[in-house]
This record gives C-alpha cells, structure tokens and sequence, in this order.
C-alpha cells in the first residue's frame, strides 16, 4: 500500500463540529499511534481549520479536498461524530484506491451512528468499501481486521447469521391478510408526504420511486416552508389546547426562560402548532405517512419537530378538526423521522400489517447509537443502546405518556429549542427491520429481540453517555452478535415495534417478511430462521 490518507467528515452545523471536535481528534491520535506501531503513516488529507476544528463540513469542501488526494491512495473515513453523507460521496464515489469507513466504539457522539450512514449511502451508491470499528483499538477483533486491510485493501466480516427469505409457509389466514394488504396498495394507491428529501445528506434515506411504483406507493414531495406557513396560522387557542391536552395526560414538560439554553412555554406552542399543521396537511395531500426533514431549514425558523413527530406515531393523540371532522381519531399518522424514506415505507407497512393481526401499530426507528455490557451486573447479555433524535410514541415508553418528559434539544443542534418527547422504553418482544437500497433494488433485513428494563442507575449511566434529552431503549437482539450487526447493517436507523406476546412478533415477522417478499423487496432473516 501507498501511505494512508484519513479524512475527517462532519456535521453541517459548524457549532456541532466545534463541540464535537475533541473526541475526533483523539480518536484520530489514537489510531495514528496503533497505525504508526505497524510500520505504516496516516496523513490528513485536509488541515485542521483556523476556527479550530477538523471536518469537512460542506458538499463543496469535499470535493475541494479529493481533487488533492491521490485517487489511488488507500483511504481511512474516520468518524467519531455524526457526519454529512453527501459531503463525501462525490469524492469517495469516484475514489480508486481502498476504502475503510472506521467509527470509535462510543456513546459520546453518533460516531458510529455516522459511520452507518455513510455504509448505507455507499452501498446504495455501489461504492465498495471496508468497514471497522474499536473502543480502544487494540482488541482481536480491529487487530484482524486491520491487518487484514493494510495487506489486503479489504476486511471480511462474518455473516452467517444472514438467512435469505424463502418461501414461506404462512397460515390461510395471514396469507389473506397479506394479499389483502398488497391489493389495496396496488388498487388504491399510498402516498408518502415527503417535506424535502435528503435531510442530513443521508443519500441511503432516499428510495427511487422506479423502486416504489410498482408497489404502488408514490411520493407527494411538499415544502416545509409551506408547513411553516401553515403552522404559523394556527391560532394561539388551538395550539393551546394541544398543550393542555398533554399536561392531561401527565406529560412533563421541564421549562425555563432563556429562549437560547431553555425549553421555553413559546417554544412548546410552536411545537403543538406544527402539529396540527402537519395532521392537516397530511389530510389535505391523503397522505398515509409523512417525513419531516427539520433538521436543516426548519431549525432556524421553528423549535425542533420531534414532539410533533412522536405524538403524529402515536395512537393517544390529539384530536385535529378537518374539514370532515376529526382526522384519523384514535390512529396513528405514521411518521419517519429526517425523511428516512427506508423507514417511512417500513412504517407505513408494519402499521397496516399490525392493524390487520390485532397487533401494537406504534412504531418507530431508532440510532444504533451504541452498546455494552450492563454494568450493574443485572444481564449477562449485550445490551444495545437505541437512541433516536428527539422522539418515540409514547405508547414504546414506561408509563405511557405519564411516563415522559420533554427537554430542550439541544442548543448546538437547534438554535430555536424544541421539546423532545423522551423516555425509556418499556420490556416487551419486538420485531426490528431495515429497508435499504442495493444494486438497484429495495432490500430488507428482519429480525426479533426483546426491549429489556435495566437498573436506574445503570440507565441512567448509559444516558449521560450518550444524548440524555433523547428517548432510549434498552434492546437485546436474537441471534446477532454486536459485530455481526455492524458488519452487516446498510443504516443509521433500525425501525422498531412491539407485540403482545414472543409467539405474535415471531408472527408479525414472518408476515411482514412474506409482505414485503410479495411487493418485491429482497428479504433476509438476521439472528432467527424462517419457518
């Protein structure tokens, strides 16, 4: 190998690549020692910058920095934060020489949460690439791997947990329910509201609609300045109502007075404003789901939109006057948070799938933010940590809504605030899945796993580690060890739901897998077998 070139890709909100810089530079340090101790150089193939960071922080600047590296060069993306896709791909796209996407095995930042995104954004894009990850960089299983790629160019990873979907031998009657479902959705059409794709550069959250039509699912692609607009004409009254609505509920709002650090009483308005404006315009389009991008152009006119996210997934709702009455009373608006298209399409089938079998309809994608041991000593088995963005139904949580709280995201992530809709998720079976994009097709991966209750403390721990405005769930996945699950997910999101007993998600898996076999989506069975 030529010497090794490492870039550093970050966050298009430059107070986040200031924050964050830190952790990226150690991790950097550290990996140029271990590299150094094999005989071998890394060099930046960008200089850290004079406001004080190192990323590649835009589109732009990333094209600028590959028309300077050697093409053929072997290449290591480090990533110890949540990083841009898009700001890369251009250059990594057109890249000749050996690829290595490489994470720090911490909760600190969504490292590892960006370096999934920008697996999947590769796959999608038929980039090939090597993908590793360490805590310390010094155990087995990254010694291996590594050795591995600096002979080799590639690292091989073992997935032999893998089971491509057969023909499955389903009950008459959830064979009936199957193709009910598919000829409703090629009868009379779904649409999914898309509010501005490609949040966060995440090319992987972006499905062709060649890939949707034949399944009969198409896209009204609508502005989030016309649900900026349309929030901004709910009067104070009805957004009022909303809030009190949660206060009913026990919902715990923690508020301040300072606008710039504080979750505000103003900011919680706007919230239940966007709310209604999204119920409506969801109505409006005839809509089944919707996305909402809000992590770019709303966040600098609005307070961030997870409790509207996380209360439009959740069936205990608040009713929303139509033109017809109240929309949709009693069900959920599936909703996909940062206009994950792969989720949304999930979603919108795990909720008439789960209707159909009599089945929780809540559901949900989380961050594979991280995971470990439980250190309190309460389970022997891996604990993962889920950890999405700002909301979950509120139905996934201990306690229901009386069990949930609302922080203010936080500021260097949202200047205008926002309450998140955060709680730890209830014990209970799930069924997980990823829809994602390969080699010109849609694919799924399925698997089962149980959400578990750990130890306050021990939660507690796991939050302050991580993001702890965020809702999270204590997950213990079947059949998938930790590495496995790494080198094998196409993703920043896995989606999320629950059933009544192990018996029914073991049924609600193998439906949904003859669904989405049935629509045309390659399936593959992670950790269990089909039967």
């Amino acid at each position: 190998m030529k010497d090794i070139v490492l870039i550093a890709n970050g966050d298009l909100r430059e107070s986040a690549n200031m924050v964050c810089w830190p952790a990226q530079k150690a991790m950097e340090d550290r990996l140029m020692e271990v590299v150094a101790a094999k005989g071998r150089t890394i060099t930046r193939g960008h200089p850290v910058k004079p406001q004080g960071h190192g990323f590649i922080g835009s589109q732009r600047e990333g094209m600028d920095v590959f028309a300077g590296i050697d093409p053929d060069a072997p290449l290591i993306v480090a990533e110890a934060v949540w990083q841009y896709s898009h700001h890369v791909l251009a250059g990594l796209y057109h890249h000749r020489g050996p690829i290595l996407t490489l994470a720090n095995w911490s909760g600190q930042w969504p490292g590892l949460v960006g370096m999934l995104n920008l697996n999947g954004s590769l796959t999608k894009a038929g980039v090939p690439y090597s993908t590793i990850w360490s805590e310390n960089f010094d155990d087995p299983y990254f010694e291996r791997a590594l050795d591995e790629w600096l002979e080799t160019g590639k690292v091989t990873h073992e997935t032999d947990h893998v089971t491509p979907c057969p023909d499955l031998n389903l009950p008459e009657a959830d064979v009936a329910i199957v193709s009910s479902i598919v000829q409703s959705m090629l009868r009379e059409k779904v649409i999914m509201g898309v509010f501005d794709e490609g949040c966060m550069g995440m090319h992987n959250a972006i499905i062709p609609d060649e890939l949707l039509l034949p399944m009969g699912v198409f896209k009204e692609r609508l502005s989030q300045s016309a649900l900026y607009y349309a929030a901004m004409q709910v009067p104070e009254a009805e957004a009022r109502a909303v809030y009190e609505w949660y206060l009913a509920k026990g919902f715990r709002f923690h508020l301040g007075e300072n606008h710039e650090e504080d979750l505000t009483e103003a900011q919680v308005l706007d919230q239940c404003r966007m709310y209604i404006a999204a119920v409506r315009m969801a109505d409006e389009f005839g809509c089944e789901a919707i996305g909402i991008q809000y992590q770019q152009g709303l966040k600098d006119l609005m307070p961030a939109s997870d409790l509207v996210e996380g209360t439009l997934n959740n069936s205990d709702r608040p009713d929303v006057a139509g033109p017809n009455g109240v929309i949709r009373k009693g069900e959920p608006i599936p909703h996909f948070n940062e206009v994950d298209e792969c989720a949304g399409l999930d979603g919108l089938l795990i909720n008439r799938l789960h209707k159909a079998l009599g089945q929780p309809v809540e559901n949900t994608l989380h961050d594979l933010r991280w995971g470990g041991p439980d250190e309190s000593g309460s389970t022997d088995e891996y604990v993962w940590v889920f950890l999405i963005s700002g909301a979950v139904p509120p139905a996934h949580n201990e306690g229901g809504w009386a069990g949930s709280d609302s922080f203010r995201q936080p500021p260097m992530f949202f200047p205008n605030g926002g309450g998140t809709l955060h709680g730890v998720a209830k014990p209970g079976e799930i069924i997980w899945s990823r829809i994602f994009v390969e080699g010109g097709a849609l694919h799924m991966d399925i698997g089962r796993g149980q959400a578990i209750s750990l130890p306050e403390e021990e939660t507690r721990r796991r939050l302050e580690a991580t993001t702890p405005q965020w809702p999270i769930m204590h997950a213990v996945l079947t059949g998938v060890t930790r590495d496995q699950m790494m080198a094998r997910h196409k993703a920043n999101h896995i989606q999320l739901a629950y059933a009544t007993s192990a018996a029914e998600a073991d049924r609600a898996m193998m439906a949904r897998a003859a669904l989405a076999k049935e629509l045309g989506i390659n399936v593959s069975f992670c950790g269990v077998k089909p039967v």
